[in-house]
């Protein structure tokens, strides 16, 4: 890392491309604003009128993290190919979507839906499922943002600044600055800062991941002698588990759990509130189909992406926290201008997502507790104002997250958070096709999931680090029958079904629906023929 000090032109490179996306995320504001500027659906969802390549620009600035960008591979330098469930499942993730987004897009652009709580509390009328679903995304969201501070901090430490170096305020310093950036144009310009950054961020991501495949292979002498260095490395016994340190393909003990990981992981992904807020943004269904069907693209590049680990090995890289592997190998491979190019789009890509997220938490406190439950009167702009300062305050527990607290606890709470959030989906998914479910039975079954995920998620921690989900150098989460979180969903299923029947026996009030079925199949320019309906009923 440079020897201790400063590498001086990296840090000029980043400081400008991070200076130019700052200025954008400035001037995003002005960016197709509309007459009502002081609404949720403006500042939250850009005026719902984003078209095909803004959508797609989007949702890949916002599924494909810093986090991404650094732990991806940083998993394949610790475990071998066991790191690549990242890849299958982002592959898997785009035909099921495809079956359902359109579906939510619609209803939600009928009903004025900012939010998937707004939808499951139209949907069932339960006040009660709805704020469990808000309060899911709320809890899963706060450490997802954290890691994207810490994909920032990673680099600014391979760069020399920050990291070990300095005292406390001297270290964290950067890390501030990039906070105070991030929260000021995310409070003036909402959902349009990170979709006009995003051409940027993936920009910059394409080309260095491009330029990497191509040129560090060549100073390596080639992949097959990255592949054989990478196996050598593997096939060396761990003193901790007395086994080998990984492999290039998933051993057949382990593939169970790599499959039911990567199918998790794919059901996941989409129940995320930062998924669901950057799909709303779009201006017709259409827009969502033609995406499905165009962001695989970015699975192309998380696969090469994914190589850089064995890279990694080969080059020798030696560090005690595998995330800094890849800003490592970036700052030994690479001339010191593209390093910081590297570093560039690694630290933009964790102000996008960062963003994103915010907002969406922000969005799920602001319509499903506060209107819901604190002041249901509320105008669009007291709304809006709610949800912008408490985009603030999520991004204060983010921060408090990586300098109050052992970085592990926030990796590991996001992939609690992975398990969690996959609970919200027998509501959120079933309810775009069915209402056969009672809403006290999907409570119910929400309820189970998320307690028998949590302690099983604590059940599997390694003897030396009593934390969830294990050792940040394994790939957590996987029982003794698989991923926890796709055991918590069967089980989440199976009591959400029991119930139904129970309750529906007893004949249990089912809640008032406030949606039709043309809700779900119309496209934007249906809008127009929206009719009044009841509000749902407080249970």
């Amino acid at each position: 890392m440079n020897g201790g000090g400063v590498n001086g032109v990296a840090l000029g490179v980043f400081i400008f491309f991070f200076l130019a996306v700052t200025v954008m995320g400035f001037l995003a504001a002005r960016w197709r604003r509309a007459a009502n500027e002081h609404s949720l659906d403006e500042w939250g969802l850009g005026g719902r009128s984003f078209g095909t390549w803004v959508t797609w620009f989007l949702l890949g600035g916002d599924l494909y993290t810093a986090y991404t960008f650094v732990a991806v591979p940083a998993a394949i330098y610790a475990a071998g190919a066991s790191g690549f469930f990242a890849v299958p499942y982002t592959i898997l993730v785009y035909p099921l979507i495809f079956t359902f987004l359109p579906r939510l897009w619609s209803v939600s652009h009928r009903h004025g839906y900012v939010t998937p709580s707004d939808f499951v509390r139209g949907r069932f009328g339960s006040r009660g499922l709805s704020l469990a679903i808000a309060v899911t995304g709320i809890l899963a969201t706060m450490p997802y943002i954290a890691l994207q501070l810490v994909g920032i901090q990673a680099v600014l430490d391979v760069m020399g600044v920050g990291g070990q170096n300095g005292n406390w305020f001297v270290k964290d310093l950067p890390l501030f600055i990039a906070f105070l950036v991030l929260a000021a144009y995310t409070y003036v310009s909402g959902l349009r800062a990170p979709a006009l950054i995003a051409f940027v961020k993936d920009g910059l991501i394409y080309i260095v991941i491009l330029v990497a495949i191509i040129y560090i292979p060549i100073r390596l002498g080639g992949f097959d002698d990255i592949f054989a260095k990478a196996a050598h490395a593997f096939a060396k016994i761990s003193p901790a588990t007395g086994k080998p340190k990984g492999s290039l393909a998933p051993p057949p003990t382990g593939q169970w759990g790599y499959a039911t990981l990567a199918l998790g992981s794919a059901l996941a992904l989409f129940m995320y509130p930062h998924s669901i807020t950057a799909t709303l943004s779009s201006r017709s269904r259409e827009v969502i189909r033609r995406n499905t069907t165009i962001l695989p693209l970015y699975s192309l590049m998380l696969g090469l992406l994914a190589i850089l680990g064995f890279m990694a090995i080969a080059a020798g890289i030696k560090v005690s926290n595998g995330q800094l592997a890849i800003p490592t190998l970036f700052a030994q491979m690479f001339p010191s201008w593209f390093a910081g190019v590297a570093f560039a789009a690694i630290g933009i890509g964790a102000l996008v997502p960062a963003a994103i997220m915010s907002i969406a938490a922000a969005n799920l406190f602001t319509r499903n507790i506060y209107r819901d439950f604190i002041k249901p009167d509320a105008t669009p702009e007291q709304e809006t104002r709610v949800s912008k300062l408490v985009s603030l305050l999520v991004k204060v527990g983010a921060l408090v997250f990586v300098l109050g607290m052992d970085q592990t606890v926030a990796i590991n709470f996001q992939l609690l958070g992975g398990i969690w959030i996959l609970q919200t989906m027998p509501a959120i998914v079933s309810g775009l096709f069915t209402r056969w479910f009672h809403r006290w039975a999907l409570l119910a079954g929400w309820a189970a999931g998320m307690v028998y995920g949590t302690l099983a998620a604590y059940g599997v921690a390694s003897p030396t680090q009593k934390h969830f989900g294990g050792s940040s150098a394994e790939i957590p989460g996987i029982g003794q029958i698989g991923y926890i979180g796709m055991t918590a969903f069967v089980l989440n299923v199976l009591v959400s079904v029991v119930l139904t029947f129970v309750f529906r026996a007893f004949k249990a009030p089912e809640g008032t629906d406030e949606t039709r079925p043309g809700d779900y199949t119309a496209d934007a320019g249906d809008k127009d023929v929206e009719v009044e309906l009841p509000p749902a009923p407080v249970n």
